[in-house]
């Protein structure tokens, strides 16, 4: 399974705006530069968890984005869910259907095998890891060590 880069801007975003939340929205191109990344390409990002409600997103001169809740409220796997689908990563195509399966009786593959439990637990568990870690526990793992363009960006929003 690989999950793309736009996981990992949108947690890292969530986090800043966290960081930075004083109810005004932050302009996406003070965003984008948090990380040095063209704001295009930032908003492109951001797009799916604005559809989602995880971002609020408000156009215009003194736009930009903000958490659309709280912290405590936005887990890792909407995020990822947000961004990547909500497709499960396994899909079993019942393999074992073909060659010499094909002639075999359809109630014999009335249960899942082996195989697809085994990946359909492993994935829950993955889920159910991700839907227990909020952006508020990110901020507090990471309050004492905030990373030093978060607090060089705060340091220019709020001065």
């Amino acid at each position: 399974m690989v999950i793309g880069e736009g996981v990992e801007w949108g947690l890292h975003c969530c986090v800043a705006l966290a960081w930075l939340d004083d109810h005004a929205p932050i302009a996406t191109a003070r965003l984008a530069e948090i990380f040095e990344l063209p704001p295009e390409y930032l908003k492109k990002r951001l797009q799916p968890l604005v559809r989602e409600g995880i971002l609020d997103s408000t156009p215009g001169a003194r736009g930009g984005y903000r958490l659309a809740r709280a912290p405590e409220r936005i887990t890792l796997m909407d995020v990822v869910a947000a961004v990547e689908g909500r497709t499960d990563a396994f899909r079993c195509t019942e393999i074992r259907r073909r060659g010499a399966g094909a002639a075999r009786a359809r109630a014999e593959f009335a249960e899942p095998c082996g195989i697809a439990r085994a990946m359909g637990r492993a994935e829950l568990a993955w889920r159910r890891e991700l839907a227990g870690q909020t952006v508020a526990d990110l901020m507090a793992g990471s309050h004492e060590n905030a990373s030093k363009y978060v607090r060089r960006f705060y340091a220019g929003v709020t001065g």
